[in-house]
């Protein structure tokens, strides 16, 4: 029996998809207090955004409270 001219091969699927991957988030330092932190956030040891200290330490991180 012929395969049909628009079947796709494995090799042909596989590359189409291997820009599909989950890539690991990338980390920065805190130049403050030194501990790894995601890029253009606050900090969340220290609470230091830039160069403002913009939570209190010890304090809780609440995300979207409803």
């Amino acid at each position: 029996m012929a395969v049909s001219p628009k079947k796709t091969s494995k090799a042909k699927r596989d590359m189409r998809r291997s820009h599909h991957a989950l890539k690991a988030t990338g980390l920065s330092v805190c130049p403050s207090c030194g501990a790894p932190k995601r890029p253009h956030r606050i900090c969340l040891e220290c609470g230091v955004y830039g160069d403002k200290q913009v939570l209190n330490a010890g304090e809780e991180v609440v995300a979207n409270a409803e």
